[in-house]
């Protein structure tokens, strides 16, 4: 999958007959750099290497470009498109559910969520839902970060600048969230996507800081325009694809995010537009998965027809 490129286990295949396929294949700007640097010593072995896979089914043309340099066969490269647009939304779930209630309830508006949030992120993140803040006084930002080593540090980090803090792990469902939290920390797995149904704006992290960026279709399932910076070396047809289409923002800044989530949230028209152009966009490149798997079901179908 993706830049899964083992040397030896491709041999291996080789020589035991194993067709190798890589799906969703990718090569990132960054790696590609890495590797044209030391191509006068590294690029007959990795020609090699890439001749032990049968095929390769890119992400992107650009995808492809890079492979077929890097020494993958010409005939064996193809473009299929990007798998995670064929991911499905997932249910909001039940803690997404008591969130959703205590919303109402409490008349708490509007939410801004900042997923996928890294190391240096969180205080940017901070000084835009400040920006928020003062306009709105009963709003709430979910702050998610990314890995669960800074969840103690995010909490921290909101806290030492003066935000009442509450933290997903330790809320109880028969209780209500408190009236005056500013933040809550989403510190567990697997519940961010569903919370951005619920994002009035959103952020998607690794993107301010030169992290690579993260997946702005999880937003986008929910019809909520993907906000981002300017470090989407992991996402980048992706992210063009969203500002060409005027389905995500791009920011440079805390300040500036704050300002874009302000306009967001003021303007109902543009939001709509946005998310709805998100949404489309998300549906509209969908099916790398059903070509993929009928190339390799085609491959296999002519290694059995040769055997």
């Amino acid at each position: 999958m993706e830049t899964e490129i083992w040397p030896n286990f491709l041999r291996e295949a080789k020589r035991l007959g194993v067709p190798v396929v890589f799906a969703n294949a990718r090569v990132s700007e960054k790696s590609f750099a890495r590797y044209k640097r030391w191509e006068f010593l590294v690029g007959e072995f990795f020609t090699r290497v890439m001749r032990d896979a049968e095929l390769f089914l890119a992400q992107t043309p650009e995808d492809a470009a890079r492979l077929k340099e890097m020494g993958a066969p010409e005939g064996r490269v193809e473009v299929t498109g990007n798998l995670k647009y064929d991911a499905e939304p997932p249910a909001i779930g039940r803690f997404g559910e008591w969130l959703n209630d205590q919303i109402r309830q409490q008349e708490r508006w509007p939410v801004v969520v900042a997923g996928s949030v890294v190391a240096e992120e969180e205080e940017a993140v901070l000084a835009a839902y400040d920006v928020v803040q003062r306009q709105w006084r009963h709003a709430l930002l979910v702050l998610a970060p990314r890995k669960p080593d800074r969840f103690d540090v995010a909490a921290s980090v909101a806290a030492a600048a003066g935000w009442n803090v509450v933290r997903r792990s330790v809320l109880d469902f028969a209780a209500p969230l408190e009236e005056n939290a500013d933040v809550l920390v989403l510190d567990s797995i697997g519940e961010l996507a569903g919370v951005y149904s619920l994002a009035d704006a959103a952020f998607v992290g690794g993107s301010l800081v030169p992290a690579g960026g993260h997946n702005i279709l999880e937003p986008a399932w929910f019809s909520k325009p993907p906000v981002f910076g300017q470090s989407m070396e992991n996402f980048r047809e992706m992210a063009a694809q969203f500002l060409s289409a005027r389905a995500g923002v791009q920011v440079t800044s805390g300040s500036q995010l704050g300002k874009v989530w302000v306009q967001l949230i003021e303007d109902n028209p543009l939001r709509e537009r946005m998310g709805a152009a998100a949404r489309g966009l998300s549906e509209r490149n969908r099916g790398a998965t059903t070509r993929a798997l009928d190339r390799i079901a085609s491959l296999l179908e002519q290694k059995g027809s040769a055997a």
